[in-house]
């Protein structure tokens, strides 16, 4: 998988997260400015976390994507849905069926686990 994107250079994300056999994968697609793009296939659930200085913008292109939060309800994205948590906000992704999304956030973003 090409995940190292040049400007200029042409992909398709549909055919990418096609090549994705695993239940969960996620890497950059390409990088703007200080922000990269990432690509992420989930079926199942991811740890809990958050990222101290960064926020972080999904979209779902296919499935539903669920957004579970330590302060408040989860959160269920489909197709089109989109959301921004905040920098320190305690979440984790989930999925119940093949779920592809896209994020945004600064490609130097640490994640702290819980």
């Amino acid at each position: 998988m090409n995940e190292n994107l040049q400007p200029l250079e042409k992909s398709n994300l549909l055919a990418m997260s096609n090549r994705v056999e695993e239940t969960y994968r996620n890497f950059v697609v390409s990088h703007v400015n200080e922000s990269c793009l990432r690509l992420a296939v989930i079926e199942g659930e991811y740890l809990w976390h958050f990222h101290p200085t960064s926020d972080e913008l999904f979209i779902v292109l296919e499935g539903e994507l669920f957004i579970d939060f330590q302060e408040q309800e989860t959160v269920s994205l489909k197709a089109y849905d989109q959301i921004t948590i905040p920098a320190g906000v305690v979440h984790r992704t989930r999925a119940v069926v093949r779920t592809v999304n896209l994020c945004f956030e600064h490609t130097d973003a640490n994640t702290e686990f819980i």
